[in-house]
């Protein structure tokens, strides 16, 4: 069997966002295949030439692109590749990739109800008015295939698909089984906790729980036995099963700091997430409501609260 170094090329693009640089994967072998494309800035295109050039490859030779998910950080080259046959990604992924335009009015319409029912003041859940402009300057990815959970990737069968819901309902992870290596996107990065972002449901009339997922898919990866991973952010590691275990008790300690909160007086989401993100509630509050509601689901599915509607609102008890 060829060495992962043999075949994986890593590429790192900057990115305009907090996060930072951003890490795309060359698959060698039969058909060049680029797993995840950056972001959409000349700065990330001429880093990622340049680097595809020490490699000794050009952007014709992409033959297949594997998306991990649908986050502008990880799509935006896509359409700077002349020669890709094959554009794969989960399904779920698609309604952001198309630009669909009844996605888009119902995206608006569910956080619009989903914000003003936990608590978020009504001048903030207005700007989602603007939300049309600033989903359309996703690239439009006309994506081929799509993926799901047993498959492997198109000419690299060596590489099987593992879904990871919770960072993004279409997150997908892919998994050498040989030498347990992981390209993990942003599922499981080193240094930092994804956000679960919650999402407008997808084909169903309840939303997902992202929180719940991303605890799940964490469990998952160590049951099949990750040993490396190559992440969409940070640095390659080795200690798979100690950053999972700390990813599972940060999140369990900020959900007992919420659930003291509660303790002293019932609250929504929005009064929560000050509590949690003091510096960053307005500015970034559909981060911090994702996270404060994902917490909140947490302690609902250990029983620990409860919830009731009182004037519209969602009014979080302990139990």
């Amino acid at each position: 069997m060829k060495t992962l170094e043999d075949t994986v090329c890593m590429i790192t693009v900057p990115t305009p966002y907090a996060v930072g640089d951003v890490h795309l994967y060359i698959l060698k072998g039969k058909k060049i295949t680029l797993i995840d494309a950056g972001v959409r800035t000349e700065e990330a295109w001429t880093a990622f030439h340049r680097q595809l050039k020490e490699y000794g490859m050009k952007p014709e030779d992409i033959q297949q692109v594997i998306l991990t998910h649908h986050h502008p950080d990880h799509i935006g080259l896509v359409e700077y590749l002349p020669n890709v046959e094959m554009i794969a990604a989960h399904e779920k992924s698609l309604p952001w990739l198309i630009r669909d335009e009844t996605f888009v009015s119902r995206y608006i319409s569910f956080f619009k109800d989903f914000y003003l029912r936990n608590g978020v003041p009504e001048k903030l859940v207005e700007k989602l008015d603007r939300s049309p402009g600033k989903l359309k300057d996703f690239p439009f990815v006309r994506v081929t295939d799509t993926l799901e959970e047993g498959d492997v990737i198109p000419d690299h069968p060596e590489w099987s698909v593992i879904e990871t819901p919770g960072h993004a309902q279409s997150h997908l992870s892919f998994f050498r089984k040989e030498d347990g290596s992981l390209i993990g996107g942003d599922h499981l990065l080193a240094h930092i906790s994804p956000n679960p972002i919650i999402e407008p449901p997808f084909r169903s009339s309840e939303r997902a729980e992202p929180m719940m997922q991303y605890r799940s898919s964490l469990k998952k990866l160590k049951h099949i036995g990750v040993r490396r991973v190559l992440p969409g952010h940070g640095n390659v590691f080795h200690n798979v099963k100690e950053v999972i275990d700390i990813r599972l008790r940060q999140q369990e300690e900020r959900a007992e700091k919420v659930y003291r909160f509660i303790k002293e007086q019932p609250a929504h989401a929005f009064d929560i997430s000050k509590e949690l993100f003091p510096n960053q509630h307005i500015k970034q509050y559909a981060l911090t409501m994702s996270e404060t509601i994902g917490q909140l689901d947490y302690l609902r599915g250990e029983s620990r609260i409860k919830m009731e509607v009182t004037g519209g609102q969602e009014i979080y008890y302990v139990n």
